[in-house]
């Protein structure tokens, strides 16, 4: 089982620039139902992707694909033809959080959000219009959120995931990737693996996804990887040590950061003395989360918590 998307979803596609483009094209290699993309001043035409499939991903397709995308003037137009209920977001910044809520207004059940430096103030505004609305945000500033063997939705690598029963959720796209190839490298596999983004604003936070993965009953374990600024990490612990009924594994980045210093994530932001590392890890540890020391511990952290 998975949790937010799996080999169903029908995928639509916001963006179709050259960083749009490459990703979705990944995304069909690998076996994602691309099903259409929004481009108001080519509506009515095609895009064709084609290329050498992705054997990582969805087994047993033919070697290579050729894929015509339908173009549409609107997400609504696109759901109404194509039944997507997923998206993913590549506009620019200035835009994004407009294109994230017309998805969320034409019914999309899942957004993925890849962009990167979407304005805070424009994402208080999507996420206060979210608020009531039947609809996931991931990120914005995420690497997206993979099914192994079923469905990617975003940057990520496929061919580093495996099927397997570890749930991971990262602020970080890079540990994201660092420990799904641990996991799959100790026969672990993933579930799911989500990209929350490292973002101060965003849709999705710890707690959402550990509640999902603690209902899931594929998954087994489960790896968080936080890091400096903010308060998500201590509040995710203290739910963990109350509810969570499955092992969790955590690695907290930044523990060599300078004090005073503003990380390369917009949310990596330590004030008044919270939001440290050294804090994140305490709380980690008083949760009894089997916490990684450096990154290349956290698949065998996940190992340990396992018993």
């Amino acid at each position: 089982m998975s949790i937010l998307i799996n080999k169903d979803t029908k995928v639509i596609v916001q963006g179709l620039g050259n960083t749009g483009q490459f990703h979705t094209d990944k995304a069909i290699a690998y076996g994602t139902q691309m099903v259409g993309a929004v481009h108001p001043s080519k509506a009515g035409t095609t895009h064709v992707f084609e290329g050498e499939t992705d054997h990582s991903g969805v087994q047993g397709r033919p070697d290579s694909y050729r894929v015509e995308v339908p173009l549409f003037s609107s997400v609504r137009q696109a759901v109404e033809e194509t039944g997507a209920d997923a998206s993913v977001v590549y506009v620019p910044p200035p835009f994004a959080a407009d294109a994230i809520m017309e998805a969320a207004e034409s019914g999309i059940k899942v957004i993925v959000a890849v962009t990167e430096g979407v304005p805070i103030a424009d994402m208080v505004r999507a996420k206060r219009y979210l608020a009531d609305k039947d609809t996931r945000l991931v990120g914005p500033n995420c690497p997206g959120v993979i099914t192994p063997g079923e469905i990617k939705i975003g940057i990520m690598p496929g061919y580093i995931h495996q099927p397997g029963k570890i749930g991971v959720i990262s602020r970080s796209g890079t540990l994201t990737y660092e420990a799904v190839y641990q996991l799959t490298r100790l026969g672990l596999g993933q579930t799911t693996a989500v990209g929350i983004g490292g973002d101060p604003v965003n849709g999705t936070n710890f707690l959402d996804m550990l509640k999902q993965f603690n209902a899931d009953p594929d998954t087994e374990g489960v790896v968080m990887i936080g890091e400096i600024g903010g308060t998500a990490e201590e509040e995710a612990a203290e739910w963990i040590k109350d509810n969570m009924t499955k092992p969790v594994a955590g690695f907290i980045a930044g523990t060599t950061a300078p004090a005073g210093k503003r990380m390369g994530h917009a949310g990596a932001i330590i004030s008044g003395g919270k939001g440290t590392a050294a804090a994140k890890i305490a709380a980690l540890h008083a949760a009894g989360i089997e916490v990684a020391e450096t990154p290349t511990d956290m698949g065998t952290a996940m190992v340990r918590a396992m018993g």
